[in-house]
């Protein structure tokens, strides 16, 4: 980087790391950056009032690399496998004030110690909802359309041989419709969580004729039916409505998991949730891999409980194998965690986050802040 040199960093372990660090002066507050963000690198780089010190390598940011480099710095981005703890804090020392990271969720930020500690937390909502909402009604399509096996057909044949030697059938490879059809005219949406993201995606499948809208809520928020009511009158829909789970999971032909993370969501979808389920009801997760039991929605599809499933997220990701049980379901359709992945919606991610960064190391107001109390 031209605003940038190259300066060696301590090592543990017989391990050599550099960092990338931008105009070194004691004066200056120090901020370190956990990965490179691309185009938006520059806009920290190119800074003359504070200190960049950047992880060097494209891979993830190297713990010992952070505990490190993390010393008197007053600003930290990371990304959400960099772990935000006490140790973490303890190696910084006092000087931090705050933690903006890149993603929507937090789970991997300690939020009461920062807030213990008065360290201000930046994350990048709003940013990431037409990129997800878009990237939901995607898989939506792909698995109630076999989208896996019949891909998998052409890209790789099967047992039977390539496409062309394929026995073509009136039923091979058909699945649930997405949209109505003068045989099926009522389609019911469902929403685990109806914020931004779940909103957006309703937007997108109004056209295909969806009926009905269906949703649950955090059991301490109340009902906001003055909304809903404006929803259904302007999506023409025949209800949308905040029902309890049980009904969410017997009514929904298809069913969109849009709920953060954490305790409280914790399997909210597993294996009773599942067996109320249509048998050709299909399952999408774009939040988080923790709110659906992997081995429950295994046994759903593989005995057919429901038709299948699309999942941008699988509790333990990254650590997916082809010899995970999901993976080996042939209804089930599972990309790695693309939901934001478009370049228009990560630059802004980014830029964001930069944004959170330089209002928290100078005090100033950061356009997305977390209240961590």
């Amino acid at each position: 980087m031209s605003s940038g040199s190259i300066a060696s960093a301590s090592s543990r372990s017989n391990m050599r790391l550099t960092s990338v660090v931008s105009h070194l002066s004691d004066s200056k507050p120090k901020v370190v950056i956990c990965r490179d963000l691309g185009p938006a690198t520059a806009l920290l780089m190119n800074r003359t009032d504070i200190e960049v010190v950047l992880w060097p390598e494209d891979r993830g940011c190297a713990r010992e690399w952070l505990l490190e480099n993390i010393k008197g710095a007053v600003g930290v981005l990371v990304l959400l496998p960099d772990i935000v703890n006490a140790e973490l804090l303890e190696a910084a020392g006092p000087n931090l004030r705050v933690v903006s990271t890149m993603s929507v969720g937090y789970e991997h930020i300690d939020l009461p110690l920062m807030a213990q500690r008065k360290i201000r937390v930046g994350y990048t909502p709003d940013v990431l909802t037409e990129a997800v909402a878009d990237l939901s009604v995607m898989l939506a399509l792909m698995a109630g359309r076999n989208d896996g096996v019949a891909y998998s057909l052409v890209k790789n044949g099967d047992a039977s041989g390539s496409w062309s030697k394929f026995n073509w059938s009136p039923f091979t490879f058909c699945g649930p419709q997405l949209s109505t059809t003068a045989s099926s005219p009522n389609r019911t949406v469902g929403f685990l969580g109806f914020g931004r993201i779940s909103q957006a995606t309703l937007a997108r499948l109004v056209p295909f004729g969806i009926t009905h809208c269906i949703y649950t809520g955090s059991p301490t928020s109340k009902p906001e039916t003055a909304r809903d009511a404006a929803l259904k009158a302007k999506y023409k829909l025949a209800a949308v409505e905040r029902v309890d789970l049980d009904r969410l999971a017997r009514e929904s032909d298809v069913l969109f998991v849009l709920t953060p993370g954490g305790k409280e969501t914790y399997h909210l979808v597993d294996a009773a949730f599942l067996k109320k389920m249509k048998e050709m009801s299909v399952l999408i997760n774009t939040s988080r891999g923790t709110v659906v039991d992997s081995d429950a929605l295994a046994t759903a599809l593989h005995e057919k409980w429901i038709w299948g499933a699309g999942l941008d997220v699988v509790e333990g990701e990254p650590r997916i194998g082809t010899d995970h049980p999901l993976v080996k379901e042939p209804r089930c359709v599972i990309v790695p965690h693309i939901g934001s992945a478009t370049f228009q919606t990560r630059m802004d991610m980014a830029t964001r986050a930069i944004d959170n960064l330089i209002g928290g190391v100078f005090g100033t107001e950061m356009p997305a802040e977390l209240d961590a109390r």
